[in-house]
């Protein structure tokens, strides 16, 4: 198949598919699927088979079905999840571990020690093997903690990924089915994870979905490349050096990520992402709001945020401008999310805390308070579930509105356009349950995004996502921010970090540690606010 365009390459699919099956570690043939409440199949007479040792890549944009094909390969739908499905034939792994998009789904202890004692005690290893095996596998994944016996609900997400990981390396099986392993991760734990995936992986079966595939490409840890279309419809597969190349129309068409994407979007005017050019710090007009006051929106002096009696996030001082667009970085587990959380209102705090001249905060929450802070702020957990009340998209859309009184033809009005903005026009009636990790990320957004606040925090809104809806998201938060919005955004993403964002801070060991513009702030007119104090706006 080398050698041949996209759209030629997957002739032979099927012949493929249905060879000599004594050799593959998994396969399905003429595959139908289609979710209750979903109008069109996810899959259409798919036929597809993964060969023992094999090392694949799955790639498509958002909703593709990719997780789900994952889960019918490993048997899990329709054997444990009941999915109208229908097939002529199948092959399942004898031994598979699987690595779920949401860490929390797959955990059955209370415990980091207990969760892999878990794996350990139903291989039926000796108890006095279990600490060095528990040890070393965390050190393999980066997870360095002091104390094991910890409660998994206490560590951020990037280090539950970690911990889920570590739990089905454990487990030593032939087949190794990864659902976006690094989407949590920062660039450290994405080496760590991939360095120790690629320690196991000699003698296995590697099944990965990524949307972050240039750590993956430099390992040489993918053999084949399976590219699949927004209605699971498989494009075209082959070694990553030919398909990059023979399908790069439809990888561009798609959104979806190949080595180089960041290069090929830029800031336009009406500060429209588009293709067709280089993403260059201060591209495109800046246009100061008439709204950026000397006075900071949110002022922090001597901050600090708790959990519990333990103090998780400290700032010594800080403020942030009606117009910012701050990128908030740091490693995993160093309390960006509690810095969000705090500001929000949801954990204790103690300090100095002003928004818009008023004084929040305290070591009790009040839900009083937490109520007045959020007709202020528009707020984005890191686990879009969390935030989840309705039982159809459209309606979670249209949840605050409705509770904030607003006409049913405003609220319709808003809810269809945020449907058309984010990409989720079709799925009116889906429950917010059954979307992609993609989908929900771009749900959640949406519903904070129709309040209009002044201020919007978003705990790593495009983990997840493909290219087109990244920069779909990322191009609504540069409207607001020309509105006058105060953006604070906690991501992994160099590129956001240093391109799009004006400011940036860096949070360590739970303290704000720096703060400062970033290469395309340094470029844009803006307050100088290193002392605390704001120059007017020419």
């Amino acid at each position: 198949m080398g050698g041949l365009h996209c759209e030629a390459i997957s002739s032979d699919l099927h012949a493929e598919a249905t060879g000599d099956t004594v050799s593959l570690a998994a396969a399905v043939w003429d595959l139908r699927l289609k979710f209750p409440e979903g109008e069109a199949f996810v899959f259409k007479d798919l036929s597809f088979s993964v060969k023992r040792g094999e090392k694949l890549l799955v790639l498509g944009p958002s909703g593709s079905g990719k997780s789900t094909l994952l889960q019918v390969l490993a048997g899990i739908v329709p054997g444990l999840v009941e999915v109208p499905m229908r097939c002529s034939g199948q092959v399942l792994p004898a031994s598979w571990g699987m690595l779920f998009q949401d860490p929390d789904a797959q955990f059955c202890m209370p415990y980091v020690d207990e969760e892999l004692a878990f794996v350990l005690e139903n291989r039926g290893v000796a108890r006095e093997e279990m600490l060095p095996r528990m040890r070393d596998v965390l050190r393999k994944v980066g997870l360095d903690l002091k104390e094991i016996h910890l409660l998994i609900g206490t560590l951020s997400q990037g280090m539950k990924q970690r911990l889920a990981l570590a739990s089905i390396l454990l487990m030593d099986p032939d087949v190794l089915l990864l659902d976006e392993p690094s989407a949590l991760l920062d660039p450290e734990g994405r080496r760590q994870i991939w360095e120790a995936v690629s320690e196991v992986a000699e003698d296995r079966t590697l099944i990965i979905v990524e949307h972050r595939i240039e750590e993956l490409l430099d390992l040489g840890l993918v053999d084949r490349v399976a590219l699949f279309g927004p209605s699971g419809q498989l494009l075209g597969q082959g070694a990553p050096e030919e398909l990059f190349v023979h399908c790069r129309k439809e990888l561009e068409e798609y959104g979806i990520w190949h080595p180089g994407v960041w290069s090929r979007f830029r800031f336009t005017a009406g500060s429209q992402i588009e293709q067709g050019g280089s993403l260059q710090p201060g591209s495109g007009p800046f246009l100061p709001s008439a709204e950026r006051l000397d006075r900071p929106i949110i002022e922090l002096s001597e901050f600090r945020g708790f959990r519990g009696h333990q103090k998780v996030i400290q700032v010594k001082r800080a403020e942030v401008y009606a117009g910012d667009f701050i990128a908030v970085t740091g490693p995993n587990g160093a309390g960006k999310s509690s810095l969000l959380l705090a500001l929000m209102g949801l954990l204790p705090s103690e300090g100095s805390y002003h928004l818009l001249g008023e004084r929040f905060g305290g070591k009790k929450l009040r839900k009083r308070q937490v109520q007045s802070l959020s007709k202020r702020i528009g707020f984005v957990f890191q686990n879009p579930e969390f935030q989840f009340v309705e039982n159809r998209v459209d309606q979670e859309i249209g949840f605050s509105l409705r509770e904030e009184g607003l006409s049913p033809e405003e609220i319709r009005q808003r809810v269809d356009h945020a449907l058309d903005q984010f990409g989720l026009a079709g799925l009116e009636q889906r429950h917010p349950y059954q979307l992609s990790l993609g989908q929900k990320r771009r749900l959640s957004v949406a519903g904070a995004a129709v309040l209009k606040r002044p201020v919007l925090l978003l705990d790593e809104p495009t983990f997840g996502q493909d290219a087109v809806n990244t920069f779909a998201i990322l191009n609504l938060c540069e409207d607001l921010r020309r509105s006058g919005v105060a953006i604070v955004m906690v991501t992994h993403e160099e590129q956001i970090a240093e391109a799009v964002a004006t400011r940036r801070w860096e949070v360590r060991e739970g303290t704000l540690t720096d703060y400062g513009y970033t290469d395309r702030g340094t470029l844009l007119p803006h307050h100088i606010c290193e002392a605390g104090m704001a120059e007017a706006m020419l």
